[in-house]
């Protein structure tokens, strides 16, 4: 039906996809309530009636964004068994790496860990995801580690788009070699 309204829910839904693409760019400090705002097509008024501070529309933007790598891994995992499943995992986090958006902005969540509040709620989501990477594989904790720490650089080659310069620079043309790119997550 045309005219049809929104339920707070489908709204703060809806305005958290705005305010990760904002996010990702401009960071916990560097983004503006206004213009999320203004891009979800509400009023500013209304975004606090939703999320009652920024502090809390960042961290309903985290829970969604590490909601998605959990349940990323879970699906990746489904049906495998010993190093396959880190082997999946770490395929489907590379797919993962192709939204820039989310990516962006899970690098802003590590950033804005000057925030104690944000830095709880982030370092308790990141030891979900090493738990929930744990469970699933079965891997001993080195092995979990060394998953984790290769992911890290994974955020770091596909944030500084080393595809994008890897015809005129040999050391990122050796980095962004795709099956090197999953091997690396093992």
């Amino acid at each position: 039906m045309a005219g049809q309204r929104k339920s707070a829910e489908e709204r703060r839904d809806e305005i958290i996809g705005h305010a990760i693409r904002h996010f990702a760019l401009g960071g916990y400090h560097g983004t503006s309530t206004e213009a999320i705002a203004r891009d979800a097509g509400i009023s500013q008024p209304y975004l606090f009636r939703l999320f009652k501070t920024k502090r809390e529309l960042f961290l309903a933007c985290y829970e969604r964004a590490n909601g998605r790598i959990l349940d990323t891994f879970r699906a990746a995992a489904a049906g495998t068994e010993g190093d396959a499943t880190l082997e999946a995992m770490g395929a489907a986090y590379v797919e993962l790496l192709g939204d820039r958006n989310q990516l962006l902005f899970q690098m802003q969540a590590y950033a804005a860990c000057s925030d104690p509040d944000i830095q709880r709620r982030v370092r308790e989501g990141y030891g979900e995801v090493v738990r929930e990477v744990t469970r699933l594989s079965g891997a001993p904790p080195e092995q979990v580690w060394q998953f984790c720490s290769q992911g890290m650089l994974l955020n770091v080659i596909a944030s500084l788009d080393l595809p994008a310069i890897a015809d005129r620079d040999e050391w990122a043309a050796a980095w962004c070699q795709p099956g090197d790119l999953i091997r690396m997550t093992r």
